[in-house]
């Protein structure tokens, strides 16, 4: 989630243009006036990492997607590397008239302040972001709720009493869910350590595996990972190991390693760009920070069928009370250290 990157923006303009026919300055050369003449509902998608990941990245072109099929909009994507190129391809996008630009990730809100007021008519969305007024505004994932409930699974099932987490880097929607995910796994075992490490970028996959590695060497074998395309070396780790397993984030992950993973905690992306969207297209968007998580179905903790009967009964069916008044807005993630 959030990331530095080392893929070129060159190849993932070209990527674009492939998948969903934008020229490489986002303008669709396949949808650009509707019928009457006048230009569709035009929506574009920044991403910090390459949408092979699987993950934050994948989740977020699909949501561009679900908008593009359900909406009409003509759509376009990029990855962007750097401050300097969130900045010039807001601009880009905002000169080019579009309605809804969304920046997908924390790190995108200085350039949405910055470039905002120079094009009032385009929306500007951070995700993970808290930053909101005129027409800038942030989408907030409530991670937390399902990272407690993972947690729990995790405290539950270790069998070394070492639970770690691995992220890219340390953002502040990360360690948020680090700490309540945590606070579950605490709450099913006091006694349990938890290992944190953070591997300094996103889509570094050997990185990731090294990482995982280490913290299997040192006991840990359930690992909670957050970190993209990066975080698919901690599935490679976990096979290699033949006794660790790993909860994923961001996405469903379940069919990435079935074999070793427990479940995923999933922003339902798809969703979440789809309402806001369509929000933006009937005309009634207001700025806001955009409080999205369990109780509006887009963050859940989604179980691998094929690990379920691994998972305590007592635990099991906590989790589905728990998830149950979670949904029901009578129930929130612990803060306290204790959990």
């Amino acid at each position: 989630m959030w990331r530095e990157h080392r893929l070129s923006t060159a190849v993932h303009i070209l990527l674009s243009v492939a998948l969903i026919g934008c020229d490489p300055r986002g303008a669709d050369r396949s949808a650009s006036r509707d019928s009457s003449g006048s230009h569709p509902f035009r929506v574009a998608l920044l991403t910090p990492g390459p949408i092979s990941d699987q993950s934050w990245n994948g989740g977020a072109y699909q949501g561009l997607l679900r908008v593009r099929d359900s909406l009409g909009a003509a759509v376009s994507h990029i990855q962007t590397k750097t401050p300097a190129e969130f900045e010039e391809q807001f601009r880009q996008y905002g000169a080019q008239g579009y309605d809804l630009v969304i920046g997908h990730g924390f790190e995108f809100q200085d350039a949405a302040k910055r470039v905002g007021p120079d094009f009032p008519r385009t929306i500007y969305i951070t995700t993970s972001g808290t930053t909101y007024g005129g027409n800038v505004a942030g989408i907030a994932f409530a991670f937390a709720d399902a990272s407690y409930l993972a947690g729990l699974v995790a405290g539950s099932m270790t069998k070394s009493d070492t639970i770690g987490v691995i992220g890219g880097t340390e953002l502040p929607p990360v360690k948020e869910s680090f700490d309540a995910f945590a606070r579950g796994a605490r709450k099913a075992r006091p006694s349990v350590t938890i290992l944190t490490s953070y591997i300094g970028n996103w889509d570094d996959v050997s990185a990731g595996k090294e990482q995982a590695l280490a913290q299997i060497q040192r006991g840990a074998d359930i690992i909670f990972q957050n970190a993209d395309a990066a975080g698919l070396g901690v599935f490679q780790a976990a096979r290699e190991s033949k006794h660790a397993l790993v909860i994923g984030s961001n996405a469903d992950q379940n069919g990435v390693a079935p074999e070793v993973t427990i479940g995923s905690v999933v922003i339902d992306l798809p969703h979440a760009f789809l309402t806001v969207a369509r929000e933006v297209k009937e005309g009634h968007f207001r700025p806001r920070v955009i409080e999205l998580g369990t109780k509006e179905d887009v963050v859940t903790l989604v179980l691998n069928p094929a690990m379920k009967s691994r998972i305590p009964p007592a635990t099991a069916h906590l989790v589905d009370s728990l998830s149950a008044e979670m949904h029901a807005g009578k129930f929130a993630a612990p803060t306290s250290p204790a959990g």
